[in-house]
């Protein structure tokens, strides 16, 4: 089968980017003639604060790439879209409505709508790392709804995006939970951090730093647990530091929190792991994450609360705590729980690294169904 990928990978960074990556390599392995058609502007600065690009790859590029769309160029985008039309599957991935103007030109090329109407041409499938953003403005759902609704399918992680896509589009949906695209191995983690690490009474944040991932939560609860544990906080900003400098000054936690903003390379993401005892994510909502897989990857046990797929990865009391959403007493309480004599230890050897081979041959099962 002819498959085009339509998404971010190198030198793009992040999840988005590792996750089209790592599935246009599984395409090829099962025998597809894949390619990827990337990006050369993918967002202007002020829509995506943070940093876009990296250096240095983060796992192995994929070769067969194409990067020529471009933000500022619709005619790009049309030109990308009449390329397609020789295959079989075209899957975009959305990342954020902010993409739908690029994506409706390029199905505009590929003459999507007269294509399926004649049951001629690729199928479209619409891969949705998120139906719509956490953080939502008035344009949202408009532009989501306006290109849901001219594929063949849309592909979502969770059952509860599935049924977001359902209010915008009458298009068929099918759901298959993100497999693991983690861009540093164990074996890295394991030779950094040692056989049996000691408990170093410090907790790490780890990742873009936004709203809805509770990093307030975190350090409230920081402030009223056990007095002798420190966090890092590692990782890129949406919105500045500010707030967070003076929360930390507020709760009286200078000298227990380290930030480290800025995107972490993978090269670093071993030691930080290592300097954890456990990994925490407060967020307040979420759809599908990789970082209880890249906690569990690193051997440390993580503390997250019971949103989206977060739960459905750990085992409460056995690699991880699982508490309550938006409640500062029950991360407190875990905190003190986690901190109790030896409970570091037990949870720590209750972590298993992932097998990521299952989750992709059914992503791509779900994927490639007619």
């Amino acid at each position: 089968m002819k498959i085009v990928l339509v998404g971010p990978t190198y030198p793009y960074k992040g999840g988005g980017a590792q996750h089209t990556t790592e599935l246009a390599h599984r395409l090829a392995a099962a025998g597809h003639d894949v390619v990827i058609e990337s990006w050369r502007a993918q967002y202007p600065s002020f829509l995506y604060p943070g940093q876009q690009t990296i250096d240095a790859p983060e796992g192995e590029p994929f070769g067969n790439v194409r990067r020529e769309l471009d933000w500022r160029r619709p005619d790009g985008w049309l030109r990308a879209g009449r390329r397609m039309r020789s295959a079989d599957l075209v899957v975009p991935a959305v990342l954020s409505p902010v993409q739908v103007p690029p994506y409706l030109g390029i199905l505009r090329g590929l003459g999507a709508s007269r294509r399926r109407a004649a049951g001629a041409g690729p199928r479209v499938v619409a891969l949705c790392h998120n139906v719509l953003p956490h953080e939502r403005r008035p344009y949202d759902r408009p532009l989501m709804k306006a290109l849901l609704r001219r594929v063949d399918t849309v592909l979502t992680h969770s059952e509860q995006q599935s049924a977001l896509a359902a209010e915008l589009t009458p298009v068929p949906r099918r759901v298959a939970v993100m497999p693991p695209h983690l861009p540093v191995r164990r074996g890295a983690a394991a030779a950094t951090g040692g056989d049996a690490p000691q408990v170093r009474n410090r907790l790490l944040f780890f990742g873009l730093v936004r709203p809805y991932k509770g990093l307030d939560i975190l350090l409230r609860a920081l402030a009223a647990g056990p007095p002798q544990v420190s966090l890092t906080v590692a990782g890129e900003f949406w919105g500045g530091l500010e707030e967070t400098r003076a929360l930390i000054d507020e709760l009286g936690l200078a000298d227990r929190v380290e930030l480290r903003p800025g995107y972490v390379p993978a090269d670093e993401v071993p030691a930080l792991f290592a300097q954890a005892d456990a990994l925490v994510l407060p967020y307040r909502s979420a759809t599908a994450s990789q970082n209880v897989w890249l906690g569990h990857e690193h051997g440390v046990p993580v503390i997250a609360t019971r949103v989206g797929a977060l739960a459905d990865h750990i085992t409460d009391g056995v690699d991880g705590l699982l508490v309550e959403p938006g409640s500062v007493e029950a991360l407190t309480d875990a905190l003190n729980r986690f901190y109790a004599p030896g409970e570091p230890e037990r949870l720590r050897a209750g972590v298993k690294a992932v097998d990521p081979d299952p989750y992709w041959a059914r992503y791509i099962e779900v994927l490639l169904a007619p």
